[in-house]
């Protein structure tokens, strides 16, 4: 009886609000938008887990952290050791805390979520690895013995820094390829400053540093060095964790005029190379009145808070379908519609106007039909329905698809029709023994948490295979 009481108490306990900056101000600054917890917040917040025996978290996380353990340890005041149980399993719990989408994984099963609202398990997530790092207390989890084995993994992304991590712990020798003068990968080039910071980034990759693995930056594999010619100088296996970074177009007329970005340029631009720090940093990016911005995925939403943060006076998601379809997830969409982004739903694009310059985009209005096979509802064009934006900037942020630069110098590895690599989905195991593969190069553009997942998959298969 005692024990039932506990559980509607905890029951009865509202779930803590994350503080924010305020949008009238956030939206002209790069500083995070999300503020964190404070220790006795997140202890509450930790105080509504019903510590199930079930645990439906654990079942609902990729990287299968022990959810109510470290929650549990948030709730009787040790946050040091609630850090340390989540990189039980988790290198990257600080950046997990921030972008990982919890709402569609573990809290979406969280048994508390059933009547009410589920357990902010990102959210305490993040303080315990931000209290990690603010008191200096870092401890590096046990290693394995040397196995003498030598790893490759080709792309510092989340994929590639978990396998990364994962295989240095088990006693093997890892070297990390990375394509860009920076670490992090999608982390670092394309999730702005607002939802993760840089120096947030950083941390854990020295973290994973500190596991014993090794980073060599402005490698590009396939052009620096080919795979095989990492083989032939004594590496025993590979991960490919290469994302899919070659963005995609709508094929319509304008697209080549000054002014149209996709989003993988106007990001890193951004980003990686501060071009909203310019002329302190010497990266130019166009500073424009009125930006459209195509799609409806975190990207594009990325893509159009940075150009309100960049100036512009009116900044405009079009998308093709309805809200209700929309990838992206519900937090960022709020927050973007907070700072002011406006959206013009079933609106399709089919020219770009301008002489040299954008000035503007004649779009289509849609309706939709039956669903395709996505499950969501196919748009239809509205006959008669044109209509014209004024515009001076327009940002494409409608998805990318696999670089073969890396794999058309490894013929034997197997492509589908769309040219991703063919893998195992429980291994990663490609069509060449030694060679595995994960994340976006697998399935194609999903999440950090989800690239993290087969990082991890892969490291167990390649652990396997080295220690038969």
């Amino acid at each position: 009886m005692g024990e039932e009481a506990g559980k509607k108490g905890r029951m009865m306990i509202q779930r803590v609000k994350m503080p924010e900056q305020d949008p009238g101000e956030r939206r002209s600054n790069f500083d995070e938008v999300a503020l964190g917890l404070s220790a006795e917040a997140a202890r509450t917040e930790a105080s509504r887990c019903l510590q199930c025996k079930k645990k439906p978290c654990v079942a609902g996380c990729p990287v299968e952290i022990d959810i109510p353990a470290f929650i549990k340890l948030i709730e009787e005041g040790d946050p040091l050791a609630a850090a340390a149980k989540l990189k039980e399993k988790n290198s990257l719990p600080a950046i997990c805390g921030r972008v990982c989408p919890q709402e569609t994984q573990c809290e979406a099963v969280c048994t508390l979520g059933k009547k009410g609202e589920p357990v902010a398990i990102g959210r305490l997530e993040r303080f315990a690895a931000d209290y990690e790092a603010a008191h200096g207390e870092i401890v590096l989890p046990p290693k394995e013995p040397p196995t003498g084995k030598r790893v490759a993994v080709i792309g510092s992304g989340p994929g590639g820094l978990t396998c990364a991590g994962d295989l240095a712990r088990l006693g093997h020798e890892v070297t990390v390829f990375e394509a860009l003068n920076a670490p992090g990968g999608v982390l670092t080039y394309g999730i702005p400053e607002f939802r993760l910071p840089k120096a947030i980034v950083m941390r854990e990759v020295e973290y994973v540093r500190s596991l014993g693995v090794e980073i060599r930056l402005d490698q590009v594999i396939g052009c620096s060095y080919t795979l095989q010619e990492l083989f032939a100088d004594g590496y025993d296996a590979a991960f490919i964790a290469i994302g899919a970074g070659l963005p995609m177009f709508m094929d319509i007329p304008g697209e080549n005029l000054n002014g149209v970005y996709s989003a993988n340029e106007y990001l890193t631009r951004s980003n990686l190379m501060k071009a909203y720090l310019f002329p302190e940093y010497d990266t130019p990016i166009k500073r424009a009145k009125r930006v459209a911005v195509i799609g409806g995925g975190n990207v594009a939403l990325d893509s159009a808070r940075t150009a309100l943060r960049l100036g512009a006076e009116e900044v405009t998601i079009v998308y093709r379908r309805s809200r209700q379809e929309m990838p992206a997830r519900a937090e960022e969409i709020a927050h973007a519609a907070e700072e002011g982004v406006a959206f013009k739903f079933l609106t399709l694009p089919v020219r770009i106007l301008g002489d040299e310059w954008v000035r503007g985009m004649e779009c289509l209005r849609m309706e939709l039909g039956e669903p395709d096979e996505s499950g969501r509802r196919r748009p239809v064009p509205i006959e008669g329905s044109e209509f014209e934006l004024e515009v001076d900037l327009v940002v494409m942020a409608i998805g990318t698809r696999a670089n073969p630069l890396l794999t058309s110098t490894l013929p034997e590895v197997k492509l589908n029709k769309w040219g991703y690599i063919e893998a195992d989905p429980e291994t990663g195991q490609t069509s060449v023994p030694n060679i595995f593969a994960g994340g976006d190069i697998v399935t194609g553009s999903a999440t950090v948490i989800e690239a993290m997942g087969a990082g991890k998959r892969a490291a167990r298969a390649i652990h396997s295979l080295l220690t038969k």
